[in-house]
């Protein structure tokens, strides 16, 4: 096929709101290295990680341009973002076989490859470099998972991210059957995935949401709800779980270790509640307790994962679509936290 060189997508322009998100019909089509596949973007989820490189939220310092990337380095602008990639193979560098060409992939969002150079620090999709916000999107091809699935590209766009946030969570807390797990922040993407990964692993799973969403997380699974304002000690008990998955963080986080067991084991990977907490350092030498930050996927999640979609063991849950154009109204959807699920931006 003969591609275009230029293509359209929404460039963020800089730290900010969502006035920095600037949508252009002149990006060029990226320029792919040896080892790289082309792919034309056919749907892509919408993340809090979005936003939160676009606000600067990742920036430890009074500098934004300094250090916002996932990485810690200065971001680069114009940025496309978009971690949650479904598309086609179209083009492949010359290192890579043709037969590669119209696959349909999703792609892993970790990257330990880019521009033909292996990482000594993983990059993530869409932050370190240009995602899938745009008709093309170039990546390894170790990057690019075939996939083989009756599910649509919007459904197949929810899974990236947060389900591979998830599952890598899971494996590094080592959940297993029988194991008691508490998921914080369980109606969010990421929150619902665990919720799911984990009942695969044969885990019993307490999901902590509002009460507005308590019945839609039992049915995928959970076979408890506790309320996010709940008092954990009370309602589950003292040394009570075997793991806590964490995305909240925040003020209520000392509870989190008291109700787990001693050898019981805590694994976060988010902090929408708040990113700095009070620790007893005695809680966690006494219990024996271990703590497991979660961003860079282990070698095995993201194929274990797909594995987990062609077989359906998990499904896909997508609360709204939008098209790419409206990716404003998607993020201001998604920042009200009225959904169970993932948002996902849809491309012609």
């Amino acid at each position: 096929m003969t591609l275009p060189t230029t293509m359209t997508g929404i460039a963020m322009v800089g730290h900010g709101g969502p006035e920095m998100l600037e949508l252009s019909h002149e990006l060029p089509v990226p320029t792919l290295a040896p080892s790289d596949v082309l792919i034309r973007v056919a749907a892509a989820g919408v993340n809090n990680t979005d936003i939160n490189t676009r606000i600067g939220w990742y920036s430890k310092g009074d500098n934004q341009s300094e250090d916002a990337a996932w990485g810690g380095t200065a971001l680069a602008f114009p940025r496309i973002q978009g971690a949650d990639i479904c598309g086609e193979i179209v083009a492949t560098g010359s290192e890579i076989s043709d037969a590669r060409l119209g696959d349909r992939v999703l792609v892993e969002p970790c990257l330990q490859e880019a521009d033909g150079t292996l990482l000594q620090t993983p990059w993530y999709i869409g932050s370190e470099c240009d995602g899938g916000f745009a008709q093309f999107t170039k990546v390894a091809a170790r990057h690019a998972h075939t996939i083989q699935s009756p599910l649509s590209d919007v459904e197949l766009a929810s899974f990236p991210c947060s389900y591979s946030t998830a599952e890598n969570m899971l494996t590094r807390a080592n959940v297993q059957a029988g194991d008691r797990v508490l998921v914080t922040g369980a109606s969010g993407g990421v929150g619902s995935a665990s919720i799911q990964l984990a009942r695969a692993r044969g885990a019993e799973v307490i999901a902590q949401t509002s009460a507005a969403k308590a019945e839609a997380l039992r049915a995928l699974g959970a076979s408890q709800t506790v309320d996010r304002n709940d008092d954990l000690s009370a309602v589950l008990g003292l040394n009570s779980v075997d793991v806590v998955i964490d995305l909240v963080a925040g003020p209520t986080w000392p509870n989190l270790l008291e109700i787990l067991r001693p050898f019981g084991r805590y694994a976060v990977a988010g902090a929408i509640a708040g990113p700095l907490v009070s620790l007893d350092v005695r809680t966690l030498y006494l219990k024996d307790l271990s703590f497991f930050g979660c961003t860079v996927l282990e070698p095995q999640v993201f194929g274990n994962l797909v594995k987990r979609i062609e077989s359906g063991a998990i499904k896909p849950l997508v609360a709204e679509t939008y098209p790419l154009a409206e990716i404003a109204a998607a993020q201001d959807s998604f920042q009200q936290k009225n959904h169970v699920g993932k948002i996902v931006l849809t491309l012609d």
